[in-house]
């Protein structure tokens, strides 16, 4: 066995291995279920998710696994990062310690994972970052949808549906993540010039149970809140349960993004959500790239994801596309 072969066998055994589409994935390092056998696989992927307590991220790493179980040359290693940036880090350095042929990440905060992923890119291993940026251009290909633009749509329709005027509650994602920063800056661009006001704004971090509790303050201290804009649904389904349980969930609209079908569609059919702004996992994408890189053939640098908007009106229809800047 030699130095790659066993790193790889060490860490194959750590971690959940990919097994056949539809299995249960653990939520923490240290099992491995159903592992692929070793020798089927050419290529070994690892990916690091930045945290499996979002709905949507284990999403991310379903549709990962589905988009690879049609290849038995792949072997995908999942490690979860546990919303701990330093722990992404040393996930990274230990996938190319082991030389795997491709990392996928999609990272926790931008500014501590560009050395690792830049380290990685420049040892010649190929990464591919999804849905989360890094700073600088030392990767393989980005991929995903374009927050900013989300945010904009989303500003864009809550002026038409509350005709340009009422108060507003903004729930942010994490604001040391690019994604947080661009559904806030791109909802302010999308509201500018209207009668819009922002009455309370707070980091909920992407969980639901701190939407609920931001939310709790806000209705404590605003007699009037007309609409919560939330940058995921998570966020605004804690806001709507927030408003409930004060009474006063029927006076109030809440926007979401994500727009999982068994989330924010869900969510949107039962008239919680007044819309919610489809951000596509890339999973798909990200394997059906890996695969181009792994074939030795040469990739966009950025892909950016289509989006969706989901009403009570159109979503019967799969939703509205969102159109093109």
């Amino acid at each position: 066995m030699n130095a790659r072969t066993f790193f790889i066998a060490a860490l194959t055994g750590a971690v959940l291995v990919l097994g056949a589409c539809g299995t249960k994935q653990s939520t923490s390092e240290g099992t491995a279920p159903e592992a692929k056998d070793a020798g089927a696989a050419k290529y070994t992927i690892g990916m690091s998710q930045c945290n499996l307590g979002e709905p949507w991220r284990v999403q991310m790493n379903q549709d990962i696994q589905a988009a690879a179980a049609g290849h038995p040359e792949l072997k995908v290693i999942f490690k979860d990062a546990q919303n701990d940036s330093l722990r992404q880090r040393s996930q990274i350095e230990e996938y190319v310690g082991a030389g795997v042929d491709l990392i996928i990440i999609s990272p926790k905060e931008a500014a501590p994972l560009t050395a690792p992923v830049a380290a990685a890119f420049a040892k010649g291993i190929p990464v591919i970052v999804l849905d989360r940026r890094v700073l600088g251009d030392a990767f393989t290909c980005f991929i995903g949808a374009d927050n900013k633009r989300i945010g904009r749509a989303a500003g864009a329709w809550i002026v038409q549906r509350l005709g340009g005027k009422g108060k507003i509650v903004e729930l942010k994602g994490l604001m040391t993540s690019t994604p947080g920063q661009d559904r806030n800056s791109g909802f302010r661009e999308g509201i500018r010039g209207s009668g819009l006001e922002i009455v309370f704004e707070a980091d909920m971090k992407w969980l639901e149970p701190d939407a609920r509790q931001e939310m709790e303050s806000a209705l404590a201290r605003f007699p009037k809140i007309d609409l919560v804009y939330a940058h995921n649904d998570p966020g605004a389904h804690g806001a709507y349960l927030a408003a409930q349980a004060a009474g006063r969930d029927k006076e109030i609209l809440f926007v979401g993004i994500d727009g999982l079908p068994h989330e924010g569609q869900v969510y949107v059919k039962q008239g919680i959500l007044a819309a919610s702004f489809e951000y596509p996992t890339g999973g798909r994408e990200a394997i059906e790239t890996a695969l181009k890189i792994l074939a030795g053939e040469t990739v966009s640098k950025e892909i950016t994801l289509s989006s969706r908007v989901f009403t009570k009106e159109n979503i019967a229809a799969g939703g509205e596309w969102l159109k093109k800047p």
